[in-house]
């Protein structure tokens, strides 16, 4: 227990190869201490047998023993330490009796232990190592190693070290984004600007928090928009609902309506009928009547042997009391219900109609709102074609001019795309196309083929609708879909929804939908796109004018 109490410093229980209190100590031929790893280790690793303190080489390789005596007092250091370091330290108290445990795959291993690794407390950036609860002692004792930087366990050590001169990197180049370490702002960063790394960390750290901020409030409007964006979808979707429900229940009670009047219609032709026949067939009784009246006269005066009396009492009852009838060989029933539910359908399909046309002409006035300003860019024009000052419209011409074959021109196809472009949001453009045989229009995507022949598509980047021999409706929907329209449309509406992915083209004479693009994926930017169609000496020579919107 005396030696307990008066124990030499600490500096003398540390192996001078792993800095470290003697783990089985063993003594040289020339005095000097280490532990029996670290100097068999050293001198496997080195040609000659030396000693690392004095450089004796030794001709033969020593039989190493045990130092009892150095091994005791190490223990009794060991006691005396872990019982100071377990009450006072604020270091000591994180290496709690907890953390003394086997060390598991992805943990940092002690680098000291041998057999059984414990896991590791610490890492030292001076010594290069990591230590376990046990090893990690010293560090915290003698006064040397106070001095070391201690951090939690890392792996790779080495890589924290400058594989130049050998130091720890403990500044950071602004300059060249690196670590450096003392030397190097010396020798090989003499301008730079260089920084502590805790002061670069702790600027990258507030750096990366405001992103992560900024990402985190970015995320939580985005989410408030999709709310918003899902409360104004529920109320169009209640809007349309209803709107959808006071059509029909009205289309309902027209048809209910017109039904009951048909029925009505030809009950009363019924009840006019049946009280004609019933009229007739009364006034034919009453004449029966009379004639069975006259009859039994004439039976009576027959029995009368005065052939001259009956002669003259037949012939005054001729004249004076003629019989009371008519001639009814002409009078006949003949009802008539042909036409009837026909001008009733008629009636309907007329109301219907007018019904529709009210519909289609406020679905028409629900995107025209969404009307922009839409100008043809001469930079992408095809040389045939001639743009008038305006940018409004665009004809067709046989004369190829000489311009620039800049990226955005069509250099074959008669083509041109509007300046706007659009990646979001509804927008809509009436074209004008009176007095054309041939026609497309639409939009298109700014990543279209321009040189060369083109093929209009969705799977090309078109969504257009067109006129071909003057009245042979198309959508270029790859392959192409005939359209049956009633009437010959004067001027086309073109509306877009980017992001519900819908293109549709109207009518706008008639409010009439002429046909729709659904499920588009657009990914990119959206152009307006016009083709005139080839200039057929007068036939086809009239402009696209894009128009506008509400103007007849």
């Amino acid at each position: 227990m005396a030696a307990a109490k008066y124990l030499p410093p600490e500096d003398q229980f540390l192996c001078s190869i792993c800095l470290d209190v003697f783990t089985d100590p063993v003594t040289t031929s020339c005095g000097h201490n280490f532990c029996k790893n670290c100097i068999n280790a050293h001198w496997n690793t080195n040609d000659q047998c030396l000693c690392p303190m004095c450089k004796k080489v030794f001709t033969t390789r020593p039989e190493l023993h045990v130092n009892t005596f150095i091994s005791e007092m190490v223990a009794q250091f060991r006691q005396s330490a872990q019982s100071k370091t377990s009450s006072s330290s604020s270091s000591s108290e994180q290496v709690s009796a907890e953390s003394v445990e086997e060390s598991k795959p992805g943990e940092v291993p002690c680098d000291v232990c041998t057999g059984t690794k414990l896991k590791a407390l610490k890492s030292c950036l001076v010594c290069l190592a990591s230590y376990c609860q046990t090893h990690l002692e010293p560090h915290l004792t003698a006064s040397r190693l106070k001095r070391h930087q201690l951090i939690d366990p890392v792996q790779n050590l080495e890589g924290r070290m400058c594989t130049k001169h050998d130091k720890p990197l403990e500044l950071f180049c602004k300059t060249n984004q690196t670590g450096v370490c003392i030397l190097c702002i010396v020798l090989d960063h003499k301008m730079h600007d260089v920084v502590p790394l805790k002061e670069e960390y702790e600027e990258k750290k507030a750096k990366l928090e405001a992103e992560i901020q900024q990402m985190i409030q970015t995320r939580q409007q985005k989410i408030q928009e999709i709310k918003n964006s899902v409360e104004l979808s529920e109320k169009d979707a209640d809007k349309e609902k209803a709107e959808g429900v006071q059509v029909f229940t009205s289309l309902k009670e027209s048809v209910e309506r017109d039904l009951n009047e048909l029925i009505k219609t030809i009950e009363e032709k019924r009840r006019a009928t049946q009280k004609q026949a019933e009229a007739f067939i009364e006034e034919l009784g009453q004449e029966i009547s009379e004639l069975m009246r006259r009859s039994t006269e004439v039976e009576q005066l027959s029995h009368h042997e005065d052939h001259l009396h009956l002669l003259q009492s037949v012939q005054s009852l001729n004249t004076h009391h003629p019989p009371p009838t008519k001639d009814w060989t002409e009078i006949s029933i003949h009802p008539s219900y042909e036409g009837t539910a026909v001008r009733a359908v008629a009636q309907l399909e007329e109301a219907l109609n007018k019904k529709i046309r009210q519909v289609l002409e406020a679905e028409l006035k629900r995107v025209q709102q969404y009307a922009v300003d839409v100008t043809l860019d001469p930079n992408t024009a095809q040389a045939e074609l001639i743009l008038s000052d305006d940018g409004k419209q665009v004809r067709h011409d046989k004369v190829m001019k000489i311009l620039p074959d800049n990226p955005e021109r069509f250099s074959f196809s008669a083509c041109v795309l509007g300046k706007q472009h659009f990646s979001s949001g509804k927008f809509y453009y009436e074209v004008q196309v009176k007095r054309k045989t041939e026609w497309y229009f639409g939009v298109a995507k700014e990543s279209i083929n321009r040189k060369g022949q083109i093929t209009l598509g969705p799977a090309e980047g078109f969504w257009t609708v067109g006129l071909k021999n003057g009245n042979e409706y198309k959508a270029a929907a790859g392959p192409s879909v005939t359209l049956s329209l009633r009437s010959h449309p004067q001027k086309v509406g073109v509306f877009v929804d980017y992001d519900e992915g819908l293109v549709s083209f109207y009518d706008t004479d008639s409010a009439a939908l002429i046909h729709t693009y659904t499920g588009c994926s657009f990914t990119e930017k959206l152009f307006p796109f016009l083709y005139p169609g080839p200039h057929y000496g007068n036939r086809n020579s009239a402009p696209l004018i894009i128009s506008p919107v509400g103007e007849n």
